[in-house]
C-alpha cells in the first residue's frame, strides 16, 4: 500500500513531514522525501543571500577557490592550466605536507588505528596514539600538558568561553585572527581591544581593568596577514607586572620561527613565560589538520570537562595523528627541524621597524 504526505524541504527515514503542499505517493520501506519546497519565505531568502553576494563581489572581496589537482608542494598543478604552477601561497612552511615520511606514518597509522573513531575524546575517542602525540607537544614547547582539537581555531574558539566569566577581563590585539577574535566573543569576561603592539594603550587598559579577578592578554605570535611579530617579552612584562595571563596564539611560528622551531617566545628569549600556547598541526607540522592547546596541568584539566569544541567534535583520526607525530620526530636527517628552523629565520626581514616572517 502506497503511503501519501506532503513535500518537504527535509527529508526523513521511517516517515513523512505532513504540510500542506503535493501528495507524493512512495512504497512504505522508501519513505524518503528530498524534494525542496519552494515557499514565499525561502525565495526572500534566497533573494537576500543574492544580494549579500553581490555586495561581497562590488567590494571585490569574493574568494575563488582554487583546484589543486597535485600534492600540496612548492611546485604544483591546478584544474585547467597544464603547466607546473610555482606555489607561493601555502602555510606548509617546512614542506612536509608530501614528504615522504610523513605520508608513509599517516597510512600506517591507518593500518594499526583505521580511519577514525566515530566519537568524542571522552566517550571512546581516545587512542593510545593521541595520548603520545599531547605529551610530545607539552615536551616540545616546555609545558606540563597538552590537549588536541579538531583546530587551532577551535583550540582557541574554546578557550575563552570555559574559563572566564563577568569578573574577568581579557585583552586582545586588534589585529588578532579571527579565532581569537570568535574566542573572545562567546565569553561573558570584560573586553578590551588595544592598537595592534601598542604596548602604551594596553598598559592603560590593564590599569583601566584593576578589578577584575583574572585579566588575560591576548596575542598572536607572527600575525598571519602582515607577518609582524608580538613584542611578546613586553606583553610578558606588563603581564607580571599587573598580574594577567599570557595567552599566545602560535599557529604561524611553530615549527619554523625561532632557533628550534618554538615560535615566538622562543624568538625573544622568554621561553616559558607565557601561560598558555595554542598552535595548529595543520601548517608547518605536517600541513594535515588539528589544533592544540598546552600549558599547566589543571588547565588542560579543566577543558576536558568544559571546552564546547573538544567535548562535542570527534577525535582526530589516526592519519592526522600520526603524520603530526612523525614530523615531532624530525624526518630522515636529525638536524632537519633546527636546519629548517635556521634557514628560515635567516629570511627575516624588516618592514617599517617591524620584523617580519617571510
Amino acid at each position: 500500500m502506497a503511503a501519501t504526505a506532503a513535500c518537504s524541504i527535509r527529508g526523513r527515514f521511517l516517515g513523512f513531514t505532513i504540510t500542506s503542499g503535493v501528495k507524493c505517493f512512495a512504497p512504505k520501506q522508501f519513505r524518503w522525501v528530498s524534494s525542496t519546497r519552494c515557499t514565499s519565505t525561502q525565495a526572500a531568502f534566497c533573494a537576500h543571500l543574492d544580494r549579500e553576494i553581490a555586495s561581497i563581489k562590488e567590494a571585490g572581496t569574493w574568494k575563488e577557490e582554487r583546484i589543486i589537482t597535485s600534492k600540496q608542494a612548492v611546485n604544483i598543478t591546478v584544474q585547467g592550466s597544464d603547466r607546473k604552477i610555482l606555489n607561493f601561497c601555502a602555510n606548509n612552511y617546512l614542506g612536509l605536507s608530501s614528504h615522504p615520511d610523513v605520508i608513509a606514518a599517516g597510512i600506517a597509522g591507518m593500518k594499526t588505528h583505521g580511519a577514525g573513531l566515530s566519537s568524542v575524546r571522552f566517550i571512546c575517542g581516545t587512542q593510545d596514539i593521541h595520548k603520545e602525540l599531547e605529551a610530545k607537544i607539552a615536551k616540545f614547547h616546555g609545558r606540563e600538558d597538552a590537549i588536541l582539537y579538531p583546530s587551532c581555531f577551535d583550540a582557541n574558539g574554546g578557550f575563552f568561553e570555559c574559563l572566564l566569566s563577568q569578573e574577568d577581563a581579557v585583552f586582545s590585539d586588534a589585529l588578532n585572527h579571527a579565532s581569537i577574535i570568535d574566542g573572545i566573543r562567546l565569553c561573558k569576561a570584560k573586553k578590551y581591544v588595544f592598537k595592534h603592539r601598542d604596548m602604551k594603550e594596553l598598559e592603560e587598559k590593564l590599569q583601566e581593568a584593576s578589578g577584575a579577578r583574572l585579566r588575560v592578554i591576548a596575542t598572536d605570535g607572527v600575525f598571519s596577514m602582515d607577518g609582524s611579530v608580538s613584542p611578546l617579552r613586553d606583553i610578558c612584562r606588563l603581564a607580571d607586572q599587573y598580574k594577567a595571563l599570557v595567552f599566545v596564539d602560535e599557529a604561524h611560528s611553530t615549527g619554523f620561527f625561532g632557533k628550534t622551531g618554538r615560535g615566538t617566545e622562543e624568538f625573544h628569549g622568554v621561553s616559558g613565560q607565557p601561560d598558555v600556547i595554542c598552535s595548529t598541526l595543520g601548517k608547518a607540522l605536517g600541513g594535515a589538520a588539528g589544533g592544540y592547546t598546552t600549558g599547566p596541568k589543571q588547565l588542560t584539566d579543566i577543558l576536558r570537562q568544559r571546552s564546547r569544541p573538544y567535548l562535542f567534535s570527534n577525535t582526530l583520526p589516526p592519519a592526522v595523528v600520526c603524520c603530526a607525530s612523525k614530523v615531532s620526530v624530525p624526518p630522515s636527517a636529525p638536524d632537519f627541524f633546527t636546519l629548517a628552523a635556521y634557514l628560515l629565520n635567516s629570511a627575516a626581514i624588516s618592514l617599517s621597524g617591524v620584523h617580519g616572517v617571510i
